[in-house]
């Protein structure tokens, strides 16, 4: 067993978790998550390989004081005494760090005691000690009790939140990767949100091959249905899935990442739940259309019949001859690029400012629902209130996207996500008070939210008061009153 020999620092602070912190970046797009829980020790029993050296193989005199080495760096650990208890961890780790044969402890306190000296020093080479010490750590833990499904994803975990200046991006994405692989749908709920954050943004940046961020994409979803309902960490999965869906739904605005299944299988209950009404009926058609389905599939068939049937002499009563009428023809058949063009054209050509805001308004949904550009579809709906300031619905769709912003700025939960529900409901607000017509809607929607906003223990944790003013930041930008939900 080769020794690793840890620098000690000069003063050594309370041993904390293994997690650091990230902050949300400024963008419309879904930033990495926060830090979530840290991962935990499974409560499955493990058994060393042979050759592993564990206590039972020394003599007998060895062996009893390594375990009494155990025992007492084990209870310095919990009176917090970090200096005692590394000295006598190191007398184990070098003579038996199997321990009993039973438990990876002495490779995962290990990994604790290299990330807290790594905290303590910013002397960049003795902090790349460390971070060495914790990846050979964590391959002798795999080489001793195998588990590497879960042991990458802690790796790939601590590159990802605590050392992201000593691995790649493309590093960390394989230790995740290969933690989900080996594991499946038993893959450690903290492995699921980093991952998904880096194979979207490696993929954008063609850093990844398409068939495998869509295999995994659709795997995903399974594994979090799987820790949702039958796993062993359903809290923790309950973090993970108001998160990670909403990343790989970023990807329906790329054109061919989903399959037309997959667009079925998501959209069409709705026009089955409502097989006359309009908007079911062109949200299904165009999200089909996306999706490339064929024009000669019988669900597709069925959408066009019910939209002929239902919709096209209000939504085209120009029979096409108009450019907005090619233009909801474009948004139809899941043209949404053009469709945008063409809209813009005709409020180009408007001169009634309510027709202009209402067209701005649709442009706002296009890139809300379809195109995920959460900036410029509120560009469109500010457009849209310049046109007509007391047009409520504009508002109510603002609100809809600072609400919806969860995942983007934040983990899904905790502060960062849940103080975008401030500014959202400034805007509900604004909309009954302009508009009476969407009073309700913006009423349901506040009560609805006002669970989620932070209670006020977490708001004087972070040093504010209920009432005080308050900037959110990422990609929203607003100032708000700060408000609890107790």
């Amino acid at each position: 067993m080769k020794k690793i020999f840890l620098l000690l620092p000069l003063f050594i602070g309370l041993l904390i978790s293994s997690c650091g912190t990230t902050k949300p970046k400024v963008s419309d797009k879904p930033t990495s998550p926060e830090t979530p829980t840290a991962p935990t020790q499974p409560s499955k029993k493990y058994l060393s390989k042979p050759g592993c050296v564990k206590w039972d193989d020394l003599p007998f005199a060895e062996k009893e004081k390594a375990a009494n080495n155990y025992v007492l760096y084990r209870g310095a650990l919990k009176r917090k005494d970090i200096k005692a208890a590394y000295a006598d961890w190191k007398k184990v780790y070098e003579v038996a760090p199997a321990a009993d044969g039973m438990r990876k402890t002495v490779y995962l306190d290990g990994v604790e005691f290299n990330n807290q000296f790594y905290k303590e020093t910013t002397d960049t080479a003795i902090q790349r000690t460390y971070v060495n010490n914790i990846k050979r750590l964590y391959q002798e833990a795999m080489d001793c009790y195998g588990d590497e499904g879960y042991f990458n994803g802690l790796l790939g975990f601590d590159m990802y939140y605590n050392f992201p200046n000593h691995a790649s991006d493309i590093e960390t994405y394989h230790y995740l990767k290969k933690s989900i692989e080996l594991d499946g749908e038993k893959t450690s709920a903290f492995v699921i949100n980093p991952f998904t954050a880096l194979m979207i943004d490696l993929y954008l940046k063609k850093k990844v091959p398409e068939s495998e961020v869509k295999r995994l994409a659709k795997q995903i979803p399974s594994i979090i249905e799987y820790g949702l309902t039958k796993g062993d960490e359903k809290e923790s999965y309950a973090i993970v899935a108001s998160y990670t869906p909403a990343r790989l739904e970023e990807m329906e605005a790329i054109k061919g990442f989903y399959d037309s299944d997959y667009y079925k299988k998501k959209y069409y209950g709705a026009f089955e739940r409502n097989p006359t009404n309009c908007d079911s009926i062109i949200m299904t058609y165009s999200r089909l259309n996306w999706g490339q389905t064929p024009k000669t599939d019988p669900d597709l068939i069925k959408l066009n019949q019910a939209y002929t049937t239902n919709c096209k002499s209000v939504a085209d009563p120009t029979g096409g001859s108009s450019i907005i009428a090619q233009a909801y023809k474009a948004l139809r058949e899941g043209r949404y690029r053009e469709a945008v063009k063409l809209f813009d054209q005709g409020i180009a050509e408007e001169s009634e400012n309510a027709t202009k805001a209402k067209y701005s308004l649709v442009n706002a949904k296009i890139y809300f629902s379809y195109l995920k550009s959460f900036s410029k579809s509120r560009s469109y709906a500010r457009k849209a209130l310049k046109y007509q300031p007391n047009m409520g619905a504009a508002y109510m769709l603002i609100g809809r996207l600072y609400a919806s912003s969860g995942p983007v700025c934040g983990p899904g939960t905790g502060w960062a996500s849940q103080i975008v529900t401030w500014p959202a409901i400034d805007k509900w607000q604004k909309a009954k008070a302009v508009d009476g017509r969407v009073a309700g809607e913006a009423n349901k929607l506040i009560r609805r939210y006002k669970k989620y906003m932070p209670n006020k223990e977490e708001i004087f944790q972070h040093g504010y008061k209920p009432g005080g003013a308050f900037k959110v930041g990422c990609w929203i930008g607003e100032n708000t009153v700060i408000r609890s939900a107790d």
